[in-house]
């Protein structure tokens, strides 16, 4: 039942995807900016407890349908399987934003290129260089293929089923959310949410990146996720965008300006550039005796790339989806 509920909640959301800002997201919010005002108070347990007044409840309901209808029907439980993956699985709301930019590249629309990159992730595209639009598409994209796809498939599989989707995907958004800068929301808030989403895609990010470097460059993926991880500040973007780069074999994060002494690279996704010093490990702050960098490998991400990474996503989600089968196969013959 997991291979056909994953299937069908697939083929549904490729005929007609939720958009953004659909009612499953803006019940989610809503929830989500009640705690924040009840609970708030920037105490950690505070933070925790305005989590689970989220979490739990999603959760919870979803267990308690899933098993009510499991003890009347096979079918309505199938059903609602589907229901509740399509409802999470987000592949078509982000990969409109990755094809659009392909296409506006490829047709030399800089402009419009710029615009939709802005519009997805909220970056500062103004005379944005096509090189650097090309990384942060690809950055954006494998992110955004994990936690909305390879993530929300590994939690599917855990006895909890479409509970622990719905844990997934809330975890996520409130980590995202929590974490933006806000005057009126406690650091704690942010820190607290942003730890608990870490620990539950800890499992899910390494096995993306395996997907990744078995359907991709085997040998530059696990070079990459090894050696260059950690010039992330965000460890699970870290492991994510360095074997899904280094599966493609080019370079992401690394180098976006460069002179004699110094190499700037990007620490996550949306945040600030650091500064280190050719030869020092990202892990090293420069006041005891640096380690060697590792050397780099790749090359600079094209507009070619892009058409790449859409066959390294389909491959992965081939290599999932067999996987799938094979497991339900197992358990159908046991």
């Amino acid at each position: 039942m997991t291979f056909v509920s994953i299937l069908l909640a697939l083929i549904a959301e490729q005929f007609r995807a939720l958009g953004r800002n659909n009612p499953i997201h803006e019940i989610v919010r809503a929830l989500g900016d009640r705690a924040e005002h009840a609970f708030d108070t920037g105490r950690p347990r505070d933070a925790a407890l305005a989590w689970l007044t989220v979490v739990l409840p999603l959760t919870l309901a979803v267990m308690v349908v899933h098993y009510l209808l499991a003890s009347i029907s096979v079918a309505l439980t199938l059903g609602w399987n589907v229901l509740v993956l399509y409802m999470t699985l987000g592949f078509r709301q982000f990969s409109h934003y990755f094809t659009d930019i392909h296409e506006a590249l490829n047709r030399d629309d800089v402009h419009a290129a710029r615009a939709l990159l802005h519009e997805w992730t909220g970056l500062d595209t103004v005379e944005m260089p096509v090189s650097e639009i090309v990384r942060h598409t690809l950055e954006a994209a494998i992110v955004a293929v994990h936690r909305h796809v390879f993530g929300v498939f590994f939690w599917f599989l855990v006895p909890i089923g479409p509970g622990g989707v719905v844990l997934y995907r809330t975890a996520e958004y409130l980590g995202r959310h929590w974490s933006l800068p806000s005057t009126e929301r406690s650091p704690a808030l942010g820190r607290f949410a942003a730890r608990a989403f870490y620990v539950l895609d800890w499992i899910p990010s390494r096995l993306t990146s395996i997907g990744f470097a078995i359907v991709g460059n085997f040998e530059d993926a696990v070079y990459a996720w090894r050696n260059h991880a950690r010039k992330w500040n965000d460890a699970v973007n870290g492991i994510l965008l360095a074997s899904g780069g280094g599966a493609l074999g080019v370079r992401l994060g690394t180098p976006l300006a460069e002179d004699d002494s110094t190499v700037v690279l990007r620490t996550s996704l949306a945040g600030p550039a650091v500064d280190y010093a050719p030869g020092m490990d990202a892990a090293d702050d420069g006041s005891g005796g640096p380690e060697p960098a590792p050397p780099e490998f790749g090359a600079e991400p094209g507009v070619r790339t892009l058409q790449s990474a859409v066959g390294l996503v389909w491959r992965a989600v081939v290599l999932w989806m067999l996987l799938l089968a094979m497991l339900s196969l197992a358990l159908w013959v046991g």
